[in-house]
């Protein structure tokens, strides 16, 4: 767990240097993928999901 929380952190401190700071959704989003609960790709589509247009088809890769 610490090696995660290590991590989040130092992404959180570089996307905050770019005025980007990670949300509190955005840390639970990557704890998920981190401990293997889903892959990266599944997270990565449930993201698009949301912030897609409903009717619109994104490309799943």
């Amino acid at each position: 767990m610490k090696d995660i929380e290590q991590k989040i952190r130092e992404v959180d401190a570089t996307m905050s240097m770019e005025g980007m700071p990670l949300s509190e959704v955005d840390k639970e989003n990557m704890r998920t993928v981190l401990r293997g609960e889903v892959s990266f790709k599944e997270m990565k589509n449930r993201i698009l999901d949301e912030y897609t247009p409903k009717g619109t088809v994104h490309e799943r890769v």
